[in-house]
């Protein structure tokens, strides 16, 4: 199952695809100016630094990086189709719904 999780995360992380899930950012985030969140998505999207520290379960599910001297995590979480409760099952797209948060480091 964790390779299924995986593929999905990827192909959601890598396109952030308003039909794969939903990509939202802390207000540490939100309130840069307009070029440095574009370095920070593109991070998000090229990110390859997985380890067993920041994936212990291989689900690529979270990652931490640099962009302008300043560290982020992004992190992916499953919920259920209404974003009320935790996802029945990550592996299913037809009833769960990925949300990736960007957020600095400070504010995890």
């Amino acid at each position: 199952m964790a390779s299924t999780i995986q593929q999905l995360n990827d192909a959601f992380r890598t396109s952030l695809s308003a039909d794969l899930g939903r990509v939202v950012m802390t207000s540490g985030v939100a309130s840069m100016d307009a070029e440095t969140i574009a370095l920070i998505l593109n991070a998000v999207r090229t990110y390859d630094q997985f380890d067993e520290q920041i994936d212990p379960y291989g689900e690529h599910d979270m990652g931490r990086f640099s962009v302008c001297g300043e560290d982020y995590y992004w992190k992916i979480d499953y919920y259920d189709r209404d974003l009320e409760f935790h996802s029945p099952d990550p592996a299913d797209p037809e009833v769960m719904v990925r949300v990736l948060t960007i957020m600095r480091v400070e504010e995890y």
